[in-house]
């Protein structure tokens, strides 16, 4: 009987996986170029479970990982019905190209698709401080993958400006929030990687809170509710077109 009823529950989870997570943050993982990567996942109970849903993937800061952010997403993606993947980098302190993607991040989204009913057309990235800088690199190198970025506390360097921005094929929309009393990422540092973004033909957002710090913990409801409204308004017109990029060792 035991063994009857650890095979209806095997089979269960197999094919109807959402169900079974419904409202849970789940750890997960996957082996990427021979790698086990860790993610957190929230697949979040909706009343219109065939409806494809938007997925974000969240991006955390140094010496963090995916929970921390998926957590302050939570309540966000259970009343608009977000599916919501927060990976871990492959060193807390921060991410790396291309150890941490853009390759790894594809795949992970892939699994994903393959289990979850996905809008492949709203996929998006968020990210904060370390996990921002990472979310513009990966959408301005899959600017055809991803429908739309929006980042908290962070911003591109000086000398990789032109590396990454005129890699971009599309226009991707951005949007950047950034506290005024930020000591890690201040303001001229972000209004250049805004300007550098618009000088090429973007229309890159930035949005300065008033006496806001880098410490995005404390007003994470407010930044991401904010943030989802930009980033809900976009969708590819067609399906995503995933670049298989080679770098440099």
């Amino acid at each position: 009987m035991k063994l009857c009823l650890l095979f209806l529950f095997t089979t269960l989870m197999s094919a109807f996986p959402s169900a079974v997570l419904a409202d849970k943050i789940v750890k997960e993982s996957i082996i990427s170029h021979g790698k086990k990567r860790t993610y957190y996942l929230f697949v979040p109970k909706t009343k219109q479970a065939e409806k494809p849903a938007p997925l974000v993937v969240l991006l955390h800061g140094s010496g963090r990982n995916g929970l921390s952010l998926v957590e302050k997403w939570q309540e966000l993606a259970k009343k608009e019905s977000i599916i919501l993947a927060g990976p871990d980098a492959l060193d807390s302190k921060g991410w790396r190209i291309p150890e941490d993607g853009p390759e790894f991040v594809y795949e992970l989204i892939e699994t994903l698709k393959a289990k979850y009913p996905i809008n492949s057309r709203r996929i998006y990235l968020f990210g904060h401080s370390a996990g921002a800088g990472q979310a513009l690199y990966l959408s301005l190198l899959e600017s055809e993958y991803f429908a739309a970025t929006a980042v908290h506390a962070g911003a591109l360097g000086e000398q990789e400006d032109d590396q990454y921005i005129l890699r971009a094929k599309r226009k991707i929309p951005i949007s950047i929030f950034v506290g005024t009393n930020d000591q890690l990422f201040p303001l001229p540092v972000v209004r250049a990687t805004r300007d550098a973004l618009n000088d090429r033909g973007f229309n890159a957002e930035l949005t300065e809170i008033k006496g806001h710090t880098h410490w995005y913990y404390d007003r994470a409801a407010e930044i991401n509710r904010s943030a989802w409204e930009f980033l809900k308004k976009y969708e590819l017109d067609q399906e995503p077109k995933y670049e298989l990029h080679r770098f440099e060792k």
